[in-house]
């Protein structure tokens, strides 16, 4: 967030003419919410519709559709009972972790990781228990890393794909650690939000697996409606009450308008298809053309809409290189400090899910800089 504010005062202080700031550290989509299902809230609040609370767990038809969405897309059962919409995905995981864990448990995940979960975990007296990934395992978690636990955590992230990464298990891996998971007592938290952004690798979910995992997902990346705050779980039957009952005291319900919104995006395919071409055309231009500019240690680019690149052999600071790119070079990317905390000073996160205009022109303006 600290880059997103720097990286504004730069664009505002640009004279007239100057080449714009090149935006690739916002991991948010640069398009809107489908227009059919902007016209559909539209139509419902034209109509007069109070658009008061809904039920904690959302509108039944919303979450008939949600279950309809894993039978249309995995071939996996998911009865709409066991669907709790929510205040985005980031309102998932506090109802989550309070009702899957108590104070002072472990819940282990990969580093690099998606920074809230650790600092959501700590601020309910829970224990992250890191376990650092690289290239070699595709800064993915595995068994081998689980089992040389001791003492076994009681819960376990994964993130396929991942953010920063952009790293996917594969199917297989993720039945086997959901499977493991489920026969070693551990709660398995499938954190599935880039679904639908994947570029060859095929998406799987925990819930075809394990009826003990819990899956989070949401409306704001694939959907593009990351203002509209709109998510949901995949529940445990054990689960479904204490996460019930902590949302309807939490949240009460998640924005009806959001959740009309919501249900008519999954019938925008091919806008949002068109989307993720775009995200893809952007991917190919960047692992073309960074490797050239000097930035040639890549993550594998399975999915979402994110590079993470090892800046080692350029700098030890990543938070002080950003900062220079930034002013020197007019292109604002993520240090790698939040993501993984003893590595991250090597690492910087670039997103390509802005203008392809910029991700094209990004590259040349980074071999430029660099050759200074």
């Amino acid at each position: 967030m600290d880059v997103i504010a720097a990286a504004n005062a730069r664009a505002a202080a640009l004279p007239p003419g100057s080449p714009a700031v090149l935006r690739m550290e916002v991991g948010q989509p640069a398009t809107g919410a489908p227009r059919s299902a902007v016209e559909a809230a539209m139509r419902a609040l034209s109509a007069g519709e109070p658009m008061g609370y809904t039920e904690a767990f959302g509108l039944p038809s919303l979450r008939a559709r949600i279950g309809r969405h894993y039978a249309d897309k995995y071939g996996a059962v998911v009865p709409a009972g066991r669907v709790a919409v929510t205040v985005g995905a980031s309102g998932a995981f506090p109802l989550a972790f309070l009702a899957a864990f108590d104070p002072g448990d472990r819940v282990a995940m990969a580093a690099p990781f998606y920074p809230p979960y650790a600092n959501i975990l700590t601020s309910l007296g829970m224990v992250p228990q890191l376990l650092p990934c690289d290239a070699s395992t595709r800064f993915q978690p595995t068994i081998a890393m689980l089992e040389a636990l001791d003492p076994r955590p009681e819960g376990l992230i994964v993130a396929s794909p991942c953010n920063p990464a952009g790293t996917m298990l594969t199917p297989q891996e993720l039945e086997a650690i959901a499977r493991w998971c489920h026969a070693k007592g551990v709660r398995l938290i499938s954190d599935e939000i880039y679904h639908g952004l994947s570029y060859g690798m095929p998406e799987a979910t925990a819930a075809s697996y394990s009826d003990s995992a819990i899956v989070v997902n949401s409306f704001s990346k694939y959907f593009s409606m990351t203002g509209w705050r709109i998510g949901w779980l995949v529940l445990p039957e054990d689960l479904l009450r204490p996460v019930e009952c902590l949302a309807q005291n939490m949240v009460i319900s998640a924005p009806h308008i959001a959740q009309l919104t919501a249900e008519a995006a999954f019938d925008c395919v091919p806008e949002l298809e068109a989307n993720k071409a775009r995200y893809g055309r952007n991917r190919a231009a960047l692992l073309a053309g960074l490797p050239a500019a000097g930035f040639n240690r890549l993550a594998e680019a399975d999915g979402a809409f994110y590079l993470w690149a090892d800046i080692g052999h350029l700098s030890n600071d990543s938070v002080a290189f950003a900062a220079r790119m930034l002013a020197e070079a007019g292109i604002a990317a993520t240090p790698g400090v939040d993501f993984d905390r003893d590595r991250g000073r090597r690492f910087l996160r670039f997103s390509y899910c802005g203008a392809e205009a910029a991700m094209a022109e990004a590259p040349a303006r980074l071999a430029a800089w660099l050759k200074r």
